[in-house]
């Protein structure tokens, strides 16, 4: 197999090594055969173009850049997909235009100059006529059976990119200022070409067709074709142009950036230059050590120049954002003028606020009068003697019932100590029969008695 058939069968399930005979089969009568079939052979290859178009390793032009957004369609992506055992896909020329006719895949120079989205179906008479012809099955009479040819953004490839822009954008649109979101289009392109799809960089030509995605499908940023600015939450309806002083701002920025990248190099020179130099000594090579600290010399007034120039115009970045914070407040502190004018138009002015409060007093003293009214009708009189004879009678009630409860603890706790003696009693009586001391019967039970008790006389 091919290296590129080898990756799918390996990365994409529908390409089982068991499918392969079918896939690449010509599947084209199961269109009216087996609808359910042949949608899912057209399936699994609109998966497999877009996963391979992803991986980079799908053919391109010579010396070209892989792609990871547009695919290349032609005798070279036949070849690619070419097996020893299984041949060619009979049927690729099919799920292309299947897949076209879908939208899922779009030519490049359609989707670059197309002004509506993406998503925007126009129901045209002839697409009318193309939908009633396909539900014919006419349509497949007016379709070629080569490959279409040329390049095609695949979408689902756009959307998963523009989706991942939008999760590293956010936190760039909400905390950061105008000048943070605004690039020169190379700008952009270097700072963000490596950080969408994973081990991977985009072309410019994907690059094109992602700030054409963003600006006209998504809305999430202003491009102009030189400039791009990433719109800031909630100011969508404001920014809607890429204005004189936005261009200003995405040179200086990329000019800043430029600066910082050199600054970095020739500081790594200064360093190498110095390293040059102290080996040279060592080895007691003069030139060579007089050369590398001239070098070094140079390179450290070029550093020194280029500090000053980034210097220079940090400061003009420093008052550029000054003023665009500048202008945001003012425009807050008028949008906040605004609505207190609008809220205290509605209040009416102080004359309205002191007529209501004035009548609000009144309905007030309108209501304690009402209510101190119906609190005389509902007095009762009460006699205190006899609310002071019935709770006497209470307290002796409640004092019965605890001195009751003392005679009877009382008699609980002698009752205890009868039945607690008496069977001491019992216990020394029987000591003593033991010991043939003691006579039976009651006459012993009372010794045994006279006992104890002489014992607790004695204790």
């Amino acid at each position: 197999m091919s290296q590129l058939l080898n990756y799918l069968v390996e990365t994409e399930p529908s390409f089982r090594k068991a499918r392969l005979p079918a896939l690449y089969s010509d599947f084209r009568p199961q269109r009216t055969l087996n609808p359910d079939g042949y949608q899912a052979n057209v399936s699994a290859w609109r998966r497999a173009l877009a996963k391979i178009v992803r991986s980079g390793l799908a053919p391109s032009p010579r010396g070209a850049a892989p792609s990871l957004l547009v695919l290349n369609s032609n005798e070279q992506l036949l070849r690619a997909l070419e097996s020893k055992q299984y041949g060619r896909p009979l049927a690729l020329s099919a799920v292309m235009h299947e897949t076209l006719g879908a939208k899922d895949l779009i030519p490049l120079s359609q989707f670059l100059s197309a002004k509506d989205s993406i998503y925007h179906k126009s129901w045209s008479v002839w697409n009318l006529a193309s939908w009633a012809m396909k539900q014919l099955g006419v349509s497949d009479y007016l379709r070629s059976d080569s490959l279409p040819s040329g390049q095609f953004v695949v979408v689902a490839n756009v959307e998963d990119v523009g989706k991942m822009f939008g999760e590293k954008s956010a936190a760039v649109s909400v905390h950061q200022s105008r000048f943070e979101r605004t690039f020169t289009k190379a700008h952009f392109y270097k700072t963000f070409n490596d950080q969408l799809v994973e081990g991977k960089q985009l072309n410019e030509t994907d690059m094109d067709v992602l700030l054409k995605f963003l600006t006209r499908d998504k809305a999430v940023v202003l491009y102009d074709g030189t400039t791009v600015k990433i719109k800031a939450p909630g100011q969508e309806e404001a920014e809607t142009v890429i204005t004189m002083e936005d261009a200003s701002i995405a040179s200086l920025k990329e000019l800043l950036a430029y600066l910082t990248q050199e600054t970095e190099l020739l500081s790594t020179k200064v360093d190498e230059f110095s390293v040059k130099a102290k080996e040279a000594v060592a080895k007691k090579n003069r030139i060579a050590a007089l050369a590398a600290l001239k070098f070094k010399k140079q390179t450290e007034l070029v550093l020194e120049k280029r500090f000053a120039s980034m210097a220079q115009l940090q400061d003009v970045a420093a008052n550029i954002e000054q003023a665009s914070d500048n202008i945001q407040l003012v425009k807050i502190m008028e949008s906040s003028e605004q609505a207190l004018r609008s809220l205290n138009a509605e209040v009416g002015g102080v004359e309205r606020v002191e007529k209501v409060v004035d009548k609000l007093r009144e309905q007030t003293a309108t209501v304690e009068e009402v209510q101190t009214i119906i609190s005389e009708m509902n007095d009762v009189v009460v006699d205190d003697a006899e609310i002071d004879d019935e709770l006497a009678a209470m307290e002796k009630e409640e004092q019965r019932k605890v001195e009751e409860a003392e005679q009877k603890k009382q008699e609980a706790e002698r009752a205890r100590i009868a039945a607690q003696q008496e069977k001491e009693a019992e216990e020394t009586r029987k000591r003593l029969e033991a010991a043939g001391e003691v006579p039976q019967g009651e006459e012993g039970k009372t010794l045994a008695k006279e006992t104890l008790q002489a014992e607790n006389i004695l204790i």
